[in-house]
């Protein structure tokens, strides 16, 4: 993901930079939406578990092409089938909510939380214009103990592991969203469309995450 904490030398002009902003937060915009109708339409669908696994899958086969293809305007065509694909795997997740008794609720109060923190942490980064490059090597270890982690609980299926791990992945994220706005607005990130997938990345992450703990906590099923 090009996550490191190494700036460039030499400093794009704040014009620059405030440009590389628009447009990261208007694809941004752009690619949430067209993933939420992604995921609706796979609801209608009624789509199963391996259909999801395969869609997540092909989503970061793609993710690849948009790293590789970044520089190029046929990168913004692969945004939207990376998006398009992970936003549809969420289809038989979301319907597996929609099942309990409050699930409607749960969904709204996990995409509700996903928005507070998000715009929430990203105006204190712009308002205060902290550099929380930082952070980097923090996050790169707490990414890699959560994926150990979660690979391990596959075969010990502890349900506090799982929660726990929910808990972690929502702080971490918080983290990467505070980093990833710090490194655009410091000049360490020019390329708005990696900057898009990384912020999609962190708002996706951080819904799914608050939507199994409210959902561990909070249902009345």
């Amino acid at each position: 993901m090009n996550r490191d904490s190494v700036y460039s030398g030499s400093q794009p002009s704040v014009l620059e930079t405030n440009k590389v902003l628009r447009n990261t937060y208007m694809l941004l915009a752009m690619t949430l939406v067209f993933s939420a109708v992604c995921a609706g339409i796979t609801m209608a669908m009624g789509i199963g578990p391996m259909m999801s696994l395969g869609m997540t899958i092909g989503a970061f086969i793609t993710l690849f092409i948009v790293h590789k293809k970044a520089e190029s305007a046929s990168g913004l065509f692969w945004v939207f089938a990376f998006t398009g694909l992970l936003g549809g795997s969420l289809g038989f997740i979301l319907n597996a909510y929609m099942g309990l008794a409050n699930g409607p609720a749960l969904i709204m109060q996990a995409l509700g939380g996903t928005a507070l923190i998000f715009f929430g942490l990203s105006a204190y980064v712009l308002t205060t214009k902290k550099d929380f490059s930082f952070m980097g090597g923090f996050l790169m270890v707490g990414l890699m103990v959560v994926v150990i982690a979660a690979i391990a609980n596959i075969f010990f299926a502890v349900p506090a592991v799982s929660l726990a791990l929910s808990a972690a992945i929502v702080f971490i994220m918080s983290g990467l969203i505070l980093f990833d706005t710090s490194r655009i607005i410091h000049g360490g990130e020019t390329n708005y469309i990696r900057a898009t997938v990384s912020m999609y990345l962190n708002i996706y992450n951080l819904f799914t995450a608050l939507l199994h703990l409210l959902g561990a906590f909070g249902s009345d099923d």
